[in-house]
């Protein structure tokens, strides 16, 4: 089921919370999520767990998406214009129809 706009929202305040130690702050769990479309320009998604997370079309714009795991993520048209991937896991991502990451 895909994620809504309000959801994913919560989702990314709550992660904004636990990078910076507050104690209501949980690491952002969207592996499995169908993000198709959504818009996380400039989200930071640090640490996060993308797990196979559809982000089909996905604005991911001056994301930050340092040390994220996104092993077996559809990024396929993905806009990945200037996000950070320092570290990211992205072994068996697909960025491209038919173009895997292999992670040697």
């Amino acid at each position: 089921m895909k994620m809504t706009p309000t959801e994913l929202a919560a989702i990314l305040e709550s992660h904004r919370k636990w990078l910076a130690d507050e104690p209501s702050g949980a690491r952002a769990d969207l592996a499995l999520a169908d993000l198709t479309g959504a818009n996380l320009t400039r989200a930071n998604l640090t640490d996060a767990n993308l797990t196979r997370a559809d982000l089909t079309g996905a604005n991911l714009t001056r994301a930050n998406l340092t040390d994220a795991i996104l092993t077996l993520a559809n990024l396929t048209r993905a806009n990945l214009t200037d996000a950070i991937l320092t570290d990211a896991n992205l072994t068996g991502a697909t960025i491209w129809p038919g173009w895997k990451i292999v992670k040697k």
